[in-house]
């Protein structure tokens, strides 16, 4: 039941974003959402073999343009998606707010309870959005590394 519930939500999303209902992009938001944890598009790949590299790769796109996902980067480099809030919209993202990449079991997090610190920048700069990027261990890796010792 639970499962019709979330998709009629994704539903809205995409009504609400102007976007086809296509079962791909219906699937991508459902994995997304399941996880707590943002995801890369080779992860995607692999939980979601049916769906091609390019159709994967074009939902992406996409719903970061719309706002529905926002990109956010671990410490190999590698693009990670996770879904925005409700306050993003189209190519204008509120993802102020701290990204945490586990060193150990190399997830990346989206803190989006922590009060972030007010941005001032020099007379003459403009910021637009900004992002703060923070390292060490989740819980489940401190838990057993705080085990191991």
């Amino acid at each position: 039941m639970a499962h019709a519930k979330n998709n009629f939500r994704f539903e809205d999303l995409l009504d609400k974003h102007h976007l086809k209902k296509t079962g791909a992009r219906l699937r991508v938001l459902s994995m997304m959402h399941s996880k707590n944890t943002a995801t890369s598009q080779p992860d995607l790949e692999t939980l979601m073999s049916d769906i091609d590299r390019v159709t994967l790769y074009r939902i992406l796109n996409v719903f970061e343009e719309k706002g529905i996902i926002h990109k956010v980067f671990d410490l190999n480099g590698t693009a990670n998606y996770a879904i925005c809030h409700a306050d993003c919209a189209e190519n204008h993202h509120h993802d102020e707010h701290l990204h945490f990449n586990c060193t150990a079991c190399k997830n990346v997090y989206c803190l989006n309870d922590l009060n972030m610190p007010r941005l001032t920048v020099p007379s003459g700069f403009r910021a637009d959005a900004f992002t703060i990027y923070a390292s060490g261990l989740c819980p489940k890796c401190n838990k057993k590394s705080d085990k191991a010792n």
